[in-house]
């Protein structure tokens, strides 16, 4: 008997949400209150994060000794109001949601942004859309460790490898491969190469729920 499609896992900021744009003026304006400016390798190395990486990356990049509470506190609230007025949709994105949910395949939300920007966010996304959500505040390790997915599919009662994760980056794909994922990558500011159990297509559009069933069953037969 063949695997099937169990759940599938959505991360949100660069995959669902064009939101690594608006956390690009967010992080920009906390290097200038700063009193720097951040490189464009420390931004890249960002991608994905938690917020408290972010931030060591940041104060690491400016070569200050700030606090790291102050900066976080900073940078959430500026977030929380471009998150507020200027979220957008990555191209597919949304369609592929709602077929997910027409298809009645349970779905979680995966990212490493805090609950208080997460709730924000879900006013655009919609909650209806998700049987659980998790946040990068909510996990002991946040991405890459694997945890953020295992307890997705925790939450969700099915097994980790029946799942399909939905990533844009790097740190979240090591994270969802670290659970068992399988995973459809889509490049969104850092390029993606495929790998095992691991699909990479330039976005969202067209994706169908056949398509991320078919990436189950080619994952289980690579470990024939």
């Amino acid at each position: 008997m063949s695997a099937q499609l169990a759940a599938v896992l959505f991360d949100m900021d660069g995959t669902l949400l064009d939101s690594e744009k608006v956390w690009d003026v967010a992080l920009d304006d906390l290097a200038h209150y700063l009193g720097g400016e951040l490189s464009d390798a420390a931004r890249r190395r960002m991608v994905g994060s938690s917020l408290a990486r972010s931030i060591a990356i940041m104060h690491h990049d400016l070569d200050i000794d700030a606090d790291p509470e102050s900066s976080g506190a900073y940078l959430t609230d500026r977030t929380a109001e471009l998150f507020a007025t200027s979220l957008v949709w990555k191209p597919g994105a949304h369609e592929l949601l709602v077929a997910v949910h027409d298809a009645e395949l349970p779905a979680a939300l995966v990212t490493s942004t805090h609950r208080r920007l997460t709730e924000i966010a879900l006013d655009t996304i919609g909650r209806q859309y998700f049987a659980a959500t998790i946040c990068g505040d909510e996990v002991a390790h946040p991405k890459p460790a694997p945890d953020p997915y295992l307890r997705a599919a925790q939450l969700l009662d099915v097994r980790a490898a029946d799942c399909v994760a939905i990533e844009d980056s790097p740190l979240g794909i090591a994270s969802a491969e670290a659970a068992g994922c399988a995973v459809l990558a889509v490049p969104s500011e850092v390029p993606l190469e495929p790998a095992p159990g691991r699909t990479v297509v330039p976005s969202l559009a067209d994706i169908t729920v056949a398509d991320l069933a078919a990436l189950i069953e080619a994952d289980q037969r690579s470990w024939r």
